[in-house]
């Protein structure tokens, strides 16, 4: 059995707390006084497998405090195993059981990693995590202090038709673009010859109906989109395929073209930008690619000074 991982902390922590980790590429960890104690990768908790892992994980960490804790930390989504193991354990301790919002763990750990007082802004970009207002987030400035955080900002939500499958096949995505763009006359002609005519037009009347439509503001589903519009991968076989093969690109035609510039007035409202940009597909597909990542880092950065 792996032991855990010792971490040390500039700062010594307020209270001693269990934290049993989200769902994908799960680890849980103990902060104790200066030092964090970080589990092996469980995986996924979408198979038994891990989720005992994890159990049994939490149960060697306690063991290791002397079950002496002030709270069991877990993901803000209910449904998660983390989520119902970390109530089961603090019911049976007798300590709070903390509902983190993912996007804010990822931004508070970083402040707990630097030893960081007062307010912070960071963006964090990944592909999901259940939001404090009940939808998917995934592209969230937030301003984190010691005792409190905000969302600024966010990146423009995005329907994902057909919900989980859309970010297993990047045609949705960039279909979903089309829709929000003013453009869903565009999608069976760009994707019928592809995935063929009746897969492409019942996904634009999904989108137009908005059914099994929740929508996203996480940044991996633009990835996804602007690969899928450029035609840079229709559907993935492994986690960030279409996000990989959209910065190698960029990075390729980047190398050639060292002086190319963020497209003009590139703000997190990407119909002011984006269209644009991957309509370059006509002219050069590693121009669109480098454009779309100068442009969102443009966006970011103009986000976080305003």
């Amino acid at each position: 059995m792996n032991e855990p991982i010792e971490i040390a902390l500039p700062r010594r922590a307020p209270a001693r707390v269990l934290a049993l980790g989200a769902f994908l590429k799960n680890t849980a960890c103990l902060l104790e006084d200066d030092t964090a104690w970080l589990s092996p990768v469980h995986g996924d908790l979408g198979s038994p497998a891990a989720c005992a892992a994890l159990e049994a994980t939490a149960r060697r960490l306690l063991a290791r405090a002397g079950g002496r804790i002030d709270a069991v930390a877990h993901d803000l989504h209910p449904d998660f195993f983390g989520s119902r193991l970390a109530v089961e354990l603090a019911q049976q301790l007798g300590v709070p059981a903390l509902a983190v919002q993912h996007h804010h763990a990822h931004i508070a750990v970083v402040q707990a990693e630097q030893g960081l007082r007062g307010p912070v802004l960071g963006w964090a970009l990944d592909g999901v995590g259940l939001g404090s207002d009940g939808t998917a987030w995934g592209g969230e400035l937030l301003c984190v202090d010691d005792e409190r955080w905000q969302r600024l900002a966010h990146r423009p939500a995005l329907a994902l038709p057909g919900g989980d499958v859309a970010a297993r096949e990047p045609w949705r995505m960039a279909a979903a673009a089309l829709h929000a763009f003013g453009r869903a006359d565009a999608i069976a002609p760009r994707f019928g010859p592809v995935v063929g005519e009746t897969a492409a037009r019942l996904v634009r009347r999904m989108l137009e109906r908005g059914l099994n439509c929740p929508t996203t503001t996480a940044a991996g589903r633009w990835f996804d989109a602007a690969a899928g519009w450029l035609a840079l991968s229709v559907r993935q076989s492994v986690e960030a395929e279409a996000a990989v093969a959209l910065e190698r690109t960029a990075t390729a035609w980047l190398a050639d073209h060292p002086d190319e510039q963020a497209p003009p007035g590139a703000t997190l409202a990407l119909a002011d930008w984006l269209p644009a940009v991957l309509d370059d597909v006509d002219v050069d597909v590693g121009r669109a690619a480098t454009r779309f990542h100068l442009g969102l880092a443009a966006a970011l950065s103009d986000a976080a000074a305003h």
